[in-house]
């Protein structure tokens, strides 16, 4: 029996934003296969939230295309809405509401039912922990909790994608992996993710794919291992004339040697991510 040709989550071609004499993306193309998670990084300014704000139709592209789910975005806007869900950086909930009050009134923007509203709500605020505050205000939930309300609410509708920007930014590490392992859940389930992120250890655990972005270029795309393979395993960091510098070897022995030759204060770890990203743009992810 022949195995099924994997679809396309999201495509962009030539994607390109002018914004008077700025030109914040230029020319993207890349796709994401149904079910994957990919992490789309790089600093700020680099034109990430462009990017899904342009996905999700809260902006339109200067120039090019972008489908969900086979579903142009601007000429099919009704079809691809309705395929994705939005987390943004903000916390945009109504801190006046409960969580219960905040999630049916998104899924009354969808027209959902109230017989799905609330069957609907009842299990995602089991799925993400919280079904024992479904009637709290907002207000009183901690920044990790308000965070999977958020998550659960652009779930409500049930999209095919989920787009998720900075999810964790501002949450201590704990509670980052506790987001971590919730968005891991739903990719498990089935759900394609689009995720942006500043903390380079989170696209290194939960990502199947990475892209690079600087100053609106896509610079690289592929998988996190491979990529940081292309450089080492090992990295050595140096300061000469204080100025830091990065040499990568193949294994820490090596590192070790060139260290023992080296005068001054250095450092033996293993290569990661924003190793790649510095070494092809002279730039820090964060």
């Amino acid at each position: 029996m022949a195995s099924r040709e994997p679809k396309l989550a999201v495509e962009l071609r030539n994607l390109t934003k002018r914004y008077r004499k700025v030109q914040a993306l230029k020319r993207i193309s890349l796709q994401v296969q149904e079910g994957e998670l990919f992490a789309y990084l790089g600093p700020n300014g680099s034109g990430k939230t462009t990017t899904i704000r342009i996905l999700v139709g809260l902006t339109k592209a200067t120039s090019g295309d972008a489908f969900l789910n086979g579903y142009h975005v601007e000429r099919d806007s009704i079809h691809a809405k309705r395929q994705c869900g939005y987390v943004p950086q903000s916390l945009n909930l109504d801190h006046e509401l409960t969580v219960e009050q905040n999630l049916d009134i998104h899924g009354r923007l969808f027209n959902m039912s109230r017989r799905k509203r609330k069957n609907r709500i009842a299990y995602l605020l089991h799925y993400i922990g919280l079904a024992d505050r479904a009637r709290s205000p907002v207000k009183e939930l901690s920044g990790g909790m308000r965070r999977r309300v958020m998550i659960a609410r652009a779930l409500l509708h049930e999209p095919r994608i989920l787009f998720l920007d900075e999810p964790t930014v501002g949450l201590d590490p704990a509670i980052r992996r506790k987001i971590w392992a919730l968005i891991k859940r739903i990719q498990m389930d089935g759900t394609t993710i689009f995720l942006t992120t500043h903390y380079i250890e989170e696209a290194e655990f939960l990502a199947d794919r990475v892209a690079f972005l600087s100053q609106g270029e896509l610079i690289t795309i592929g998988q996190p291992q491979d990529l940081m393979d292309s450089l080492g395993k090992w990295a050595l960091d140096t300061v000469e004339n204080e100025q830091m510098k990065t040499f990568y070897f193949r294994s820490q022995e090596e590192a070790r040697q060139h260290a023992s030759v080296h005068p001054g204060p250095f450092s033996i770890r293993r290569v990661n991510l924003e190793d790649v990203f510095i070494s092809l743009t002279g730039r820090k992810v964060a």
